[in-house]
């Protein structure tokens, strides 16, 4: 039987993940959709977290990176009460207890929460000790201690106390911040036990809710189009990644002789003369990505569109 032909597509679709699917299925799923030829994700959500999950595919996925060091914009709920060994509701119980944390409790710690901390990662996360993985290690029995690392702390602010045994915030962090790691600092902190119980995501980079559509959403598109062209409407471009990187534009011939791995001399007044890293856009398209230096401009990472 002959393989399906796979379709150039490239952009990023941002995905509003349901719970209990893993990112890997999800970048699956939406790969099959678009019948793309190559697909990934920018920031793996738990399975048991819902919301925004950026999925490029094509070309877009030489910028997920970009989506990566993106600042993060969560919200969460902590049930106080139980530890747990993967700090969220998957895990066994490991700690109990009675006390329960009032209102202005929790707003006093949350300054102590925000800025640059240092926080312990899960045991149960996809970090590597020796070479393994550290669930893979939990799951298997064996202790896991993961060293403190510092992580950023834009914002925390607390949202809402539904009922004494629970209450949800928000959070804006940075790359490498775990929620299931802060609730349980917060627990600890109040002089009780705690784990997440309800986590979903509502930004990444750019990337913001009003960006987000449902897989039903998007399989219903592809049904009604042959081929899933419908689909097409819901991919951003793939420099919606970038918009923190200065753009510039060249011209045709040059951006020619940038894809053949040529440097090209900026003139004029206004030209820079260094940049760590710029989007080159040429006739109103990405060409790639691209660095300065004493006025020459170098290709770093190009696409092939």
């Amino acid at each position: 039987m002959a393989k399906t032909k796979r379709t150039p597509v490239h952009g990023w679709v941002i995905l509003d993940k349901p719970y209990g699917m893993t990112s890997t299925q999800a970048v699956g799923k939406i790969r099959w959709l678009f019948n793309a030829e190559k697909a990934g994700h920018g920031g793996t959500l738990d399975p048991l977290a819902s919301g925004l999950l950026p999925i490029a595919l094509g070309e877009a996925t030489k910028t997920v990176s970009h989506a990566m060091d993106g600042r993060k914009v969560y919200r969460f709920t902590v049930a106080f009460g139980e530890e747990r060994t993967t700090d969220d509701l998957e895990g066994e119980v490991t700690g109990t207890s009675d006390r329960r944390p009032s209102q202005s409790e929790i707003e006093s710690i949350l300054p102590r929460f925000t800025g640059e901390i240092m926080q312990a990662p899960p045991a149960f996360s996809a970090i590597k000790v020796d070479g393994e993985r550290a669930y893979d290690l939990a799951r298997a029995g064996e202790a896991v201690e993961l060293a403190e690392r510092p992580v950023l702390i834009e914002a925390l602010t607390l949202v809402d106390i539904p009922d004494p045994d629970h209450a949800t915030f928000e959070v804006t962090c940075g790359k490498g911040t775990y929620i299931r790691s802060l609730a349980r600092d917060m627990g600890r902190a109040l002089g009780t036990a705690a784990h997440v119980s309800m986590l979903r995501r509502v930004a990444v980079g750019p990337f913001t809710e009003a960006h987000m559509i449902s897989l039903e959403n998007l399989a219903e598109l592809g049904h009604k189009a042959p081929g899933g062209d419908a689909n097409k409407g819901v991919l951003l471009p793939i420099e919606t990644v970038l918009d923190g990187i200065p753009a510039l534009a060249i011209d045709e011939e040059q951006a020619r002789r940038l894809k053949l791995g040529q440097s090209v001399l900026l003139r004029g007044a206004n030209a820079p003369i260094a940049e760590d890293s710029v989007l080159v856009m040429s006739g109103g398209k990405p060409v790639g990505l691209g660095t300065i230096e004493q006025g020459s401009l170098k290709p770093k990472r190009l696409f092939n569109l």
